[in-house]
């Protein structure tokens, strides 16, 4: 199972939970103030195989692939 990222939108405190993909989008309370009004975030990752990386976030904009960046054009070949 996943773990997701959540703030809440009432007291701005931010949560991780292990959740089903299912249960991802399901209404969840605050951990610290019991509020409703919580959001999934989006979380950043990174994967490897065979010890090589798959995605290069070096320049911070997320969209990075390969080295180079369609997102921002940061990695210019």
């Amino acid at each position: 199972m996943p773990v997701y990222e959540y703030r809440c939108k009432s007291c701005d405190h931010q949560f991780e939970k292990l959740r089903s993909m299912r249960e991802a989008d399901e209404l969840i309370l605050c951990l610290k103030c019991s509020s409703k009004d919580t959001h999934r975030m989006l979380s950043r990752f990174n994967a490897k195989s065979e010890g090589q990386r798959l995605t290069d976030t070096s320049c911070g904009c997320g969209g990075c692939n390969g080295g180079s960046c369609g997102s921002c054009g940061s990695h210019s070949n």
